[in-house]
This record gives structure tokens, C-alpha cells and sequence, in this order.
């Protein structure tokens, strides 16, 4: 049985598919860094120095949609982007874990 089929990705210009992609991996390198999950300091270290380049690539990929004149974020297709990108599941990494129920 094959697994189900993913919906499409919406269109994108090209700024705001490079503006998904960077921010989906910074969010993947901070959710490594985020210490009520990790396991290793040098694991998030080495998450942490890779962050900063990342970083740069998403303000980069913003910067290009501002020179360009986009100058609003189209949030509700961003968001479908990033559902289909496994977006909630990745940025739910970055999140503190449920504490015990009392």
C-alpha cells in the first residue's frame, strides 16, 4: 500500500519558496538547540553555530522580497507551504514538551 498522497504545494514566487526553505531550516537547527529536548551540548552546539548561517540565508531571503517589492506575506498560502513542508510537526520542536498533567 502506498502512503497517502501529500496535497500540492501552492504557488510560490521564487522569494517566498527560498523564504519557506530557510525558514524551515533555521526552525529544524533551533529545534535541536532547544534544551528541553536535546540530549547532547555538542549536538547543540554544533546546531547552534550552523544556526547563525541559516539564519543569514532567511533575512538574505526576505531581504530579496523587499528589494523586489514584495512587501506583504501572503500568510495563508505561506502557512498551506508549510503545512505540506511538515512545518507544524518541525516547528513543534522548537516548543517546551507537555509537562505532567496534575
Amino acid at each position: 500500500m502506498l502512503p497517502p498522497e501529500l496535497p500540492p504545494l501552492p504557488s510560490l514566487t521564487r522569494a517566498e519558496s527560498e523564504l519557506v526553505d530557510r525558514y524551515l531550516e533555521a526552525v529544524d537547527l533551533l529545534g535541536r538547540v532547544n534544551p528541553a529536548r536535546g540530549h547532547s551540548t555538542y549536538a547543540a552546539l554544533r546546531a547552534a553555530q550552523a544556526l547563525a548561517a541559516k539564519a543569514a540565508g532567511l533575512r538574505d531571503a526576505l531581504a530579496v522580497m523587499h528589494e523586489r517589492g514584495e512587501s506583504e506575506l501572503h500568510a495563508a498560502t505561506l502557512e498551506r507551504a508549510l503545512r505540506v513542508l511538515d512545518g507544524e510537526r518541525r516547528t513543534g520542536r522548537v516548543s517546551i514538551p507537555p509537562g505532567p498533567v496534575s
